[in-house]
């Protein structure tokens, strides 16, 4: 993360977030049954990457993580907004 950068859990109260950021969430689980009892189970979390750089380094770096699939990429007051899935 560059100097400066925060992680977030959540978006913080009252909106007040240092750019550039990540801010994840936890999004669903996916359950696999056998014998109507679970047997594993996968929780995927949403992370967005908030830059202005629309060519942003930490964007690159999410990129080559495992088990993180890319979702989409948006722009908003001039902040970009990529959002990733990661599953764990």
């Amino acid at each position: 993360m560059p100097e400066g950068g925060q992680v977030y859990f959540q978006e913080p109260p009252e909106h007040q977030m240092t750019y550039p950021c990540i801010l994840y969430q936890r999004d669903r689980e996916d359950k696999k049954f056998a014998n109507n009892s679970p047997y594993a189970n996968t929780k995927r979390y949403q992370a967005t990457i908030i830059d202005e750089d629309p060519d942003s380094e930490i964007v690159d770096k999410f990129s080559a993580l495992p088990m993180t699939t890319f979702s989409r990429h948006f722009r908003v007051d001039r902040l970009n907004h990529d959002i990733y899935n990661i599953y764990y």
